[in-house]
């Protein structure tokens, strides 16, 4: 359980914060700048839910998991696995919780027609939102990978796999948000030339 008594702390006032298995990293730290950009796509859907709570009730329930799931991958990712024993279980995000992800975005997806362009980022406030949300996801995915990268560093594989189906998922629910992709902006190459 957590308890948080005192918001401040001043143990960051030196420019490092605390990761989970006690060790300071940098604020900057590649680390820290992936499990903080999770956090970013999980406040994007805090964005979009009261766009979705109202009229997209499957995606609203959809999206409270998923928020969830985010606060369990930062958790993830702020107490690297070592190989060191620590005195608690960590957090890890499993197989199941991807594959919900993708039973969620197969049902989803069944109501939409194929698409025949890139759809743009917008058509109503949920689906913007959405949108806004995928995109921070994957940056989010992208900061996980290069951190795997480094040497010395470890990041749950199926963490990886989850963020990025977390990205298709809002993609799919933009889409539905869009009036069952019937209200999506379609890109049009060249359209301005």
């Amino acid at each position: 359980m957590v308890k948080l008594n005192k918001i401040y702390t001043r143990t960051g006032d030196d420019g490092t914060t605390g990761l989970g298995n006690g060790q300071r990293r940098l604020k900057s730290d590649l680390r820290v700048e992936a499990y903080g950009t999770v956090d970013e796509a999980n406040s994007c859907i805090g964005l979009a839910r009261p766009h979705t709570a109202t009229g997209h009730a499957e995606i609203d329930a959809i999206l409270g998991r998923v928020q969830n799931d985010l606060f369990d991958l930062g958790a993830d990712l702020a107490t690297p696995d070592e190989g060191k024993p620590l005195d608690y279980e960590p957090l890890r995000i499993v197989a199941s919780q991807t594959a919900r992800l993708e039973a969620d975005i197969d049902a989803l997806n069944a109501r939409l027609q194929p698409l025949r362009s890139f759809v743009l980022p917008g058509g109503s406030p949920a689906a913007a939102a959405l949108h806004l949300a995928r995109t921070v996801a994957r940056r989010a995915e992208r900061l996980m990978v290069a951190l795997a990268r480094v040497p010395g560093e470890h990041v749950n594989p199926e963490g990886v796999r989850y963020i990025n189906r977390c990205s298709d998922l809002l993609f799919v629910a933009a889409r539905v948000a869009n009036d069952d992709g019937r209200s999506d902006v379609l890109w049009v190459p060249g359209k301005n030339r």
